[in-house]
């Protein structure tokens, strides 16, 4: 099968029901997507899948030929990306397990709604949890990131 990952044309012909997560951090040592639950519960294994938010851990190699994946290592490597500078901006990690999949779950969500509500952001991160509780910050991230013109910090 043919996908691309953060920009690069790659190939996979293993086992089909193989979960993403796995072939991100074993085969491509993309190690910033985190396992978590294994069950779509969490959100620390979130990545863009043709510019939607998706579970890794549960999404099997099988749903992905010509798709393009983004993980956290592809959102930008200059760090420049509004989210990016926004995490760093409300100083929003606190152990940062979960930081990378709330990150590309704020990202999917500013694309689809570049000034999202409340209501809009609460939807969008409720399958993302963070233990240490860092929800408030995450919030004034993600609008703080929506505030951003998007040209001049690396595109949404």
């Amino acid at each position: 099968m043919r996908l691309t990952i953060n920009g690069t044309p790659r190939t996979y012909d293993g086992d089909p029901n193989q979960p993403l997560l796995w072939f991100l951090r074993d085969d491509l040592q993309l190690t910033g997507t985190k396992f978590g639950c294994g069950i779509a519960a969490c959100g620390a294994c979130t990545v863009h899948v043709d510019g939607s938010a998706m579970m890794a851990c549960v999404t099997p190699m099988a749903a992905l030929e010509g798709k393009s994946v983004t993980t956290i290592e592809g959102l930008s490597a200059a760090g420049d990306h509004p989210v990016q500078k926004a995490w760093a901006g409300a100083n929003v990690p606190q152990c940062g397990y979960c930081q990378s999949g709330q990150m590309m779950a704020a990202a999917a969500l500013l694309r689809q709604k570049p000034t999202p509500t409340d209501a809009d952001i609460d939807g969008a991160m409720a399958m993302n949890i963070c233990r240490c509780g860092t929800y408030a910050r995450i919030r004034e991230a993600i609008k703080a990131a929506a505030a951003m013109p998007a040209s001049s910090t690396g595109g949404r």
